[in-house]
């Protein structure tokens, strides 16, 4: 199933990124695009949500710098297109593989593309590791500890279901019963022409 190896790349990313837990490290991506496409794309997803993951941890500091506190504004704002435009690669990977399939007369569309499935399952992963640690985390109260297992185990729950949603609309799309249909999300802040308070400074 397509979600087995997408929630293998997602802790992989998650391990890669905690080994030096630093969000200005260098990024190196594990997987030839010309060997494993998907691979390719799912691994830097994930670390671009992982990166904003920690960006909005720190930018929580109440005693931040303002100026360093704009400056990671300006990260985040920059992560959340990355994070838009890797949804619209993956998408556009799966209009490609399944260019072939001839929908049915009675084919429905799914409230989301695929791809937007799996960013929730890529912000899952990460949600599921730090609610772990949090759980495991030996300085913490007892109850700290329950309280955050009862959550870790409705987000293992999740992401099954997740999983499964995934997985079962990809493979309604394949066998011809939902079809894809793509819709840009055209952004409008970080567009020079769009954005007035950008445009007026040209």
């Amino acid at each position: 199933m397509f979600t087995a190896k997408a929630n293998k790349i997602f802790q992989e990313v998650i391990n890669d990124y905690h080994i030096k837990d630093d969000v200005y490290q260098d990024f190196v991506n594990k997987y030839d695009k010309e060997e494993d496409l998907i691979a390719h794309l799912l691994y830097r997803k994930c670390w671009i949500d992982t990166v904003q993951w920690h960006y909005e941890d720190i930018i929580r500091d109440p005693n931040i710098n303002p100026v360093d506190a704009l400056v990671l504004k300006r990260k985040i704002d920059a992560s959340n297109q990355d994070r838009t435009d890797m949804v619209e690669y993956i998408d556009a990977y799966f209009l490609e593989e399944f260019k072939n399939v001839t929908s049915k007369k009675n084919a429905t569309i799914n409230t989301e593309s695929p791809a937007w499935g799996i960013d929730r399952l890529s912000i899952l992963a990460l949600k599921v590791y730090h609610m772990n640690e949090e759980a495991t985390r030996e300085n913490a109260s007892e109850n700290h500890q329950k309280n955050c297992q009862k959550k870790l185990d409705v987000l293992l729950e999740q992401r099954v279901d997740l999983s499964l949603a995934i997985d079962t609309l990809l493979n309604d799309i394949k066998e011809g019963d939902k079809y894809m249909k793509v819709y840009k999300q055209m952004k409008m802040y970080n567009d020079n022409e769009l954005n007035p308070v950008l445009r007026s400074q040209k």
